[in-house]
């Protein structure tokens, strides 16, 4: 339902049913008044699945209650009484994992709001009030009996790869805390990829493990769906997944053809947010991801050499699925020694899209901590928000963990405020 853009050319996964996932309830609603829900009971009456539950409040409560607890694998919304329901129902794909189905019901009718709230936003299907137990039947009810497929728009993710003109520029201590503010701060279902075997770091500075399931996802990518990705990716939090391995140097991966697509493919239906540690190099893999991200991301850092290599970066055909040229990130500016913005400006021929300062004791104790730097109050945290509004247009949600910490550290006198 979310206003992102569609993946290029990628089929929806063939995953197993979402009911596989024993920690989701099968179905969740949210109605505006007690008739609703007593309607929405008697025309599902013969089908409603063990554990299902009924909420009070529409879909102001959904937004609420969705950012705590799993997403149902089907979710009913009351839109009555609200203001603004597109933008509402906006919100809600913001909180909510990308392949649940979406029902729902209103106090609009109207054609073309039935299209923008089914075609545009992507939910399954729409009832305008007064519902009676028969339209439920014939209209929802299907959906319980003959497992209807999930509509594409609503399980669409955002990829977005973060690449480093050479080794050593803070690429995939970006990547990680970009991929943090994503499922912590902003309450998106979020993937950090790091498809490095040997050498990657991403799942250290999250202070998170690796398994064996990528190694088996790029040989074997016949067995990757979405219920393999979700069991192979580590939690960070709550709605941060890494997916990372740890090899054997001495150890030959057998790179199968086409396998990022097939990951890619597997992991949009489970996330809303992709962030891929994806380095430049001569390798179909690496190259793959870079064309299937829709935004692209340079990391350069205020050297010669380092601005010289990401002139080399912006020169790559862009994929597919990008509409622009990548995202300029300049680390570690005001380093000792180093280009100023404006000379970095002038060498590249382009505008630096975000700037983040050099802090290289505040970044090394983070990254030993395995904590997220843009955790904190600082310049690199702030940094970190402007790429993510920039890379994937964002609306911050905060999250309740983060809200709270942020009411602990203001002054007293100013928590009435």
């Amino acid at each position: 339902m979310a206003e992102v853009i569609a993946l290029h050319e990628i089929p929806p996964a063939a995953a197993e049913p979402a009911a596989t996932r024993h920690d989701r309830p099968m179905l969740a609603a949210f109605v505006a008044d007690g008739a609703t829900e007593k309607v929405l009971r008697d025309g599902l009456a013969e089908a409603l699945p063990a554990g299902s539950s009924f909420h009070h409040g529409g879909i102001n409560a959904a937004i609420d209650a969705l950012r705590k607890m799993p997403t149902p694998i089907t979710l009913i919304v009351d839109l009555s009484g609200a203001t603004y329901p597109l933008t509402l129902l906006s919100r809600l794909s913001d909180v909510v994992e990308p392949n649940v189905r979406v029902l729902v019901v209103g106090d609009i009718d109207d054609v073309d709001f039935y299209r923008a709230v089914t075609h545009s936003l992507g939910a399954l299907e729409y009832l305008p009030k007064p519902l009676t137990r028969d339209t439920v039947r014939r209209h929802l009810l299907p959906f319980f009996t003959e497992a209807p497929p999930v509509a594409e728009d609503i399980g669409t993710a955002r990829i977005i790869s973060v690449t480093g003109s050479r080794g050593g520029v803070g690429a995939t201590t970006i990547a990680a805390n970009l991929a943090w503010h994503f499922g912590f701060t902003a309450c998106r279902h979020t993937a950090l990829l790091d498809p490095d075997l040997y050498m990657g770091s991403a799942a250290m500075l999250l202070d998170s493990t690796t398994g064996p399931g990528l190694r088996i996802a790029v040989e074997a990518p016949d067995r990757v769906d979405a219920l393999f990705v979700e069991r192979a990716a580590q939690p960070a939090s709550e709605r941060l997944h890494v997916l990372g391995g740890e090899v054997k140097l001495s150890d030959q991966v057998a790179y199968a053809p086409n396998c990022a697509l097939s990951l890619m493919t597997a992991m949009c239906s489970r996330y809303a947010m992709i962030v891929v540690d994806a380095p430049f190099r001569p390798q179909t893999l690496y190259r793959d991801l870079l064309d299937l991200a829709h935004q692209r991301v340079l990391i350069a850092v205020p050297t010669l050499v380092s601005v010289r290599d990401t002139l080399r970066l912006l020169a790559l055909p862009p994929g597919p699925g990008q509409t622009g040229r990548g995202l300029v990130v300049l680390n570690r500016a005001g380093l000792r020694g180093g280009l100023t913005l404006k000379q970095v400006e002038a060498a590249l021929g382009v505008k630096v899209d975000v700037v983040i300062p050099d802090q290289p004791r505040q970044v090394e104790l983070a990254a030993s901590m395995g904590q997220a730097m843009a955790a904190g109050r600082n310049s690199f945290a702030r940094g970190i928000v402007e790429l993510a509004q920039q890379s994937a247009f964002v609306r911050l949600l905060e999250s309740p963990e983060s809200a709270a910490r942020s009411q602990a550290v203001r002054p007293w006198w100013r928590r009435f405020l």
